[in-house]
C-alpha cells in the first residue's frame, strides 16, 4: 500500500497519511537555497501541470523547464512548433527559464539535451512524470558515468497515485553535486484531485494521442455542412466534463485530446441533464460505477465567449485541468472548408466541470501534421530574440 496524500484523489487511509499542505512545506525552504531548478510539465496537461507560484518555492533561482511526455503528440506533430508554442507561454509567465527541453523518458528523446545543460549550469506537479524523467536520465548516463551507473540501482517508484514521492530523496549521480527527486506539488485544480485513486489509471494516456472530432464528418455528408452543426448539442466527455454548445458557426468541430478510455457522447442539451444522471457511472465513465454514489457531479460552468479572426487555424484551445484539451475549428477541413463565409465572429460555450477542476482558454497548440500548416512564428527582434529561452528535442 502506497503512502497517500489525503484529499486529492489518494488512498483515504493508512497510518502514513500524509497531507498536500506537509509535502509543499517540505519544498517550501528551497528558494532560500543556490540550485539549478529543474520544472517538469506534462505536455499533455501544460496549462494543468504548470505550477503558477512556481517563484513561491524556487526564488531567484534559474529554472530549466522539461517539457514530458512529447511522445504522446499525435503522428505528425513537429516539435519546433511545439517548441515555438511552449516558449512563448512560458514568456507570458515571466520565469527565470533559461532554456525548455522537450522530452520524452521512454524513448529518451531529449534526455541528453537536458543532462548536458545541467551540467553545463552546474521540481514540478505530481503525476508530470518526473520519477521516470530521473530513471531515463541515470539510464543515458550510466553508459559512461560510474557515479551515474552505481546511481542507476536507485529506481524512483512510479505510480497514478499523486504522493508516492514523499520527501527530497538525495541522488549522487552527478560529479561534484547532487541531484534532488522532490515531492510533485499537488495542484488542487486538477482531475486528480476529485477522481477517486481507482480511476486515476484512466486518465493517464498510455500511447500516442489521436484527436476525437465532433461532429463526425465523411466524404458523403460533407455537403450537409449547412445544416448539420453542435448548435443545441451537449458533449460530455466521460463523466468529467460536459460541454453546451450555444453559438457556433455550422461547420465548427471540436477536436478532444485526451486519455482514449474515456468515452466522448453527444445528445441534445434539452436532454442533457436526464442524460447525465442516468449514464453518469454507466456510459459516462470515470467515475466507475461503484464510486457513482460519491460522485460530486459537474457542479462549476464556466461561460466561454471565443473569438476567431482566421478560417485557416483553430480559433483556441480549451485546456481541462489534469486530463488534455479541445481543440475549437470554426473551418476544421474535415467538417468542410467554407471559403465564402463571414472570417470574424464569436462562439459561445457552456463548460461544466466537477469543483475545483479548471479550466483554461489558451492559443491552439500544434499537433499533427494539419499544425504545421497554420502555425506562425512570431517576429522578433535580435534583441528579444536573446531574451528568449532556447528549446531543444
Amino acid at each position: 500500500m502506497v503512502t497517500a496524500v489525503g484529499g486529492h484523489g489518494g488512498y483515504s487511509g493508512g497510518k502514513q497519511f500524509i497531507l498536500a499542505e506537509e509535502l509543499r512545506e517540505k519544498l517550501s525552504d528551497i528558494r532560500y537555497d543556490k540550485v539549478l531548478i529543474v520544472k517538469l510539465v506534462d505536455i499533455v496537461d501544460f496549462n494543468g501541470s504548470f505550477l503558477a507560484r512556481i517563484r513561491d518555492i524556487a526564488g531567484a533561482n534559474p529554472i530549466i523547464l522539461v517539457v514530458t511526455k512529447v511522445d504522446l503528440l499525435p503522428k505528425g506533430t513537429d516539435l519546433n512548433c511545439v517548441g515555438d508554442w511552449v516558449v512563448e507561454a512560458t514568456m507570458k509567465k515571466k520565469l527565470n527559464v533559461i532554456s525548455v527541453h522537450l522530452t520524452s523518458s521512454k524513448s529518451l528523446v531529449g534526455i541528453a539535451g537536458v543532462i548536458s545543460e545541467i551540467r553545463k549550469e552546474r521540481k514540478g506537479s505530481a503525476n508530470v512524470g518526473k520519477s521516470a524523467f530521473i530513471s531515463a536520465i541515470l539510464k543515458m548516463m550510466a553508459k559512461k558515468d560510474p557515479v551515474a551507473a552505481a546511481a542507476h540501482k536507485y529506481k524512483p517508484m512510479q505510480s497514478a497515485v499523486p504522493g508516492t514521492t514523499l520527501g527530497r530523496i538525495k541522488i549522487e549521480a552527478f560529479q561534484g553535486g547532487n541531484f534532488f527527486d522532490t515531492p510533485g506539488v499537488h495542484l488542487h485544480h486538477r482531475q486528480a484531485a476529485v477522481v477517486h485513486s481507482e480511476d486515476l489509471p484512466s486518465l493517464a494516456p498510455q500511447s500516442r494521442l489521436r484527436g476525437q472530432s465532433f461532429p463526425v464528418m465523411s466524404k458523403s455528408n460533407l455537403a450537409a455542412t449547412d445544416t448539420i452543426g453542435l448548435n443545441g448539442f451537449s458533449i460530455f466527455w466521460g463523466g468529467l466534463v460536459r460541454i453546451d454548445v450555444l453559438k457556433v458557426l455550422p461547420q465548427t468541430c471540436l477536436t478532444f485530446f485526451g486519455p482514449r478510455k474515456l468515452p466522448i457522447l453527444m445528445v441534445p442539451t434539452a436532454e442533457a441533464d436526464e442524460f447525465y444522471h442516468k449514464e453518469v457511472g454507466v456510459l459516462l465513465t470515470p467515475p466507475s460505477e461503484k464510486q457513482r454514489e460519491l460522485w460530486p457531479g459537474l457542479q462549476s460552468v464556466s461561460q466561454l465567449k471565443i473569438k476567431f479572426e482566421d478560417q485557416k487555424r483553430p480559433a483556441s484551445d480549451i485546456a481541462i485541468s489534469g486530463l488534455g484539451w479541445i481543440s475549437i475549428k470554426p473551418f476544421g477541413r474535415e467538417c468542410g472548408q467554407n471559403e465564402s463565409g463571414d472570417s470574424q465572429g464569436e462562439l459561445c460555450l457552456d463548460v461544466y466541470v466537477s469543483k475545483p477542476v479548471e479550466i483554461f482558454v489558451r492559443p491552439p497548440l500544434p499537433v499533427g501534421s494539419a499544425g504545421v500548416e497554420w502555425y506562425q512564428y512570431e517576429e522578433l527582434t535580435e534583441e528579444e530574440e536573446e531574451r528568449r529561452p532556447k528549446w531543444y528535442y
